[in-house]
């Protein structure tokens, strides 16, 4: 008899969804993490001064709390202490002359706000974010569902029959459009379009990219519905409550153990030999990785299909966080922005696209995109009373340095220090003109380059925080590769999750919990 019924290896969100509800029913599940701790870009540490807590990585949580992963699992992870903190004001850009536009969660005070900057706006943006409202069974089912399915194939008949062939192909054909022709053609105001086109970013992809109009509307719906909620004292609280709600449902959650390789016997996965040598058997085997760790290590051996497809996978842009520890609150020389949860800071359309596509050709951006999260002014445990942390976020940082947009900083072709902290204080310069006394109110801070981001987490290729492009050769029925099927890896009994696989990034879980089904959860 094997030592488990699952072996789950890697803990990021998407596993140890998989493994909670693997567990849940009665399966014998051992979760494997080659980290001192459980959670994947769910971190939180004090990276910056006692008492201040900062979430490493990953931060808000609108994609959990929407997902049917949470629907399962969300009342057990509160009794082992997952809180959400909400804020009404889930997001606003801040352009570089101090105009603001803030969305609340409350669609009569957007649509009022939009139509006051640009006359049609408002009715506009109820009608976007509407549609996605109305198509969400059929939108939801292609972007979280099992796609090579009979309940797909069954979906999209029925679709065609509602819709008829022409009707279904306009609708797709229309969810291809980019964002940049999405916002140019529905909103006349520059404030409008500023707001929405840094979002593209975070979808791993860019305001020129294909299907990046379609993710602009549902970040909008989901923003406004469901807010921007953080985890009360931090992510890393949430991996915490997973790992409590695993052993309560006996299954084991290990830390520090790295697996070395998989186990083949006849065909099929049988365990995993760990770097210690030391061998756990399993009926089978869920991979929660970068697609080059699975391949590449994990399953080092002969040529594959899988492995001959590492060849042309691509990685995209990577990721830069800096943190601050700050003696006092943060004050906005722009009013409204005081209780906001994300800030962009992005003069538009154009901007947007000129830093993503400097950083794409292995630029420092001249003027990147920043997005600045406030997460102590809706869960104040993050810091000392009166204190104050930001959370800063760069979605389009090279991967590797080639060099400088601005032609400012010297770089060697790597992100070594004096090229992180030189980025850093480009970015800090920028935050400084629109905080009052921000300089001064500094106590430290951290920054983190794309390389230091892959140190912490192997599966952040070059600070891909994505787990790959998500350009649309290589997003649903192609992710991770043009002949993927569902989450099979070729090998029986052998199962890949993560961002890499469908549906894709981000903190919903999907792939774990579509595994975790198909498996009899």
């Amino acid at each position: 008899m094997a030592d488990f019924d699952h072996i789950v290896v890697g803990s990021g969100i998407n596993g140890l969804v998989c493994a909670a509800m693997l567990a849940g029913k009665g399966k014998r599940v051992a979760v494997l993490e080659r980290s001192d701790r459980p959670g994947g870009c769910m971190r939180t540490d004090e990276i910056t001064a006692p008492g201040f807590h900062h979430d490493v990585m990953a931060a808000t949580f609108v994609l959990f709390l929407t997902s049917p992963a949470h629907e399962e699992l969300g009342a057990d992870l509160a009794r082992h202490g997952l809180e959400f903190c909400h804020t009404a004001h889930p997001t606003a850009v801040l352009r570089p002359d101090g105009s603001a536009l803030v969305l609340t969660t409350d669609r009569a005070a957007n649509v009022a706000a939009f139509n006051a900057r640009a006359a049609g706006d408002g009715d506009r943006h109820a009608k976007d974010v509407g549609a996605i409202e109305a198509d969400a069974p059929f939108l939801f089912a292609l972007l979280g569902g099992k796609l090579w399915s009979w309940t797909t194939a069954r979906l999209l008949l029925r679709q065609s029959w509602q819709r008829g062939a022409r009707g279904l192909a306009a609708w797709f054909g229309d969810a291809l459009t980019p964002a940049r022709a999405w916002l140019e053609a529905s909103y006349a105001s520059p404030d409008v379009q500023a707001l929405w086109a840094p979002w593209v970013l975070h979808t791993g992809l860019t305001t020129e990219a294909a299907y990046g109009g379609q993710m602009g509307k549902v970040i909008a719906f989901a923003l406004e519905a469901a807010g921007a909620p953080v985890i009360k004292g931090g992510a890393g609280q949430a991996a915490a409550a997973f790992a409590r709600l695993i052993e309560e449902r006996g299954g084991v959650v290990r830390t520090g153990v790295d697996v070395d390789r998989i186990l083949i016997e006849n065909g099929r996965a049988s365990g995993v030999m760990t770097a210690g040598d030391e061998k756990i058997t399993a009926d089978s085997v869920i991979c929660s990785v970068a697609p080059q760790q699975l391949y590449e290590r994990l399953l080092a051996g002969g040529a594959t299909p899988e492995r001959e497809s590492l060849r042309t996978f691509r990685h995209g842009r990577g990721n830069f966080q800096l943190h601050y520890a700050l003696d006092g609150p943060v004050r906005w020389k722009s009013e409204g922005l005081d209780d906001v949860a994300l800030i962009h800071f992005a003069d538009g359309i154009d901007s947007v696209s000129k830093s993503s596509n400097e950083a794409e050709r292995g630029m420092l951006p001249e003027t990147p995109t920043i997005c600045v999260g406030q997460p102590h002014r809706f869960d104040p445990g993050r810091c000392p009373d009166g204190k104050a942390v930001l959370w800063i976020q760069i979605p389009d940082a090279p991967r590797v340095v080639k060099g400088d947009a601005a032609g400012n900083i010297p770089t060697s072709g790597s992100w070594d220090e004096a090229t992180r902290e030189a980025f850093a204080d480009r970015i800090e310069a920028i935050v400084a003109e629109h905080i009052t006394g921000f300089r001064e109110s500094v106590v430290a801070r951290r920054a983190f380059s794309p390389a230091d981001l892959e140190e912490l987490n192997v599966n952040l290729v070059g600070g891909d925080p994505y787990g790959g492009s998500c350009a649309v050769d290589q997003f649903f029925i192609w992710r991770p590769f043009a002949g993927s099927v569902n989450h099979g890896t070729g090998i029986k009994n052998l199962y890949h999750i993560g961002a890499s696989t469908h549906p894709g990034p981000g903190l919903g879980g999907g792939s774990g919990y579509l595994v975790a089904k198909e498996l009899g959860a």
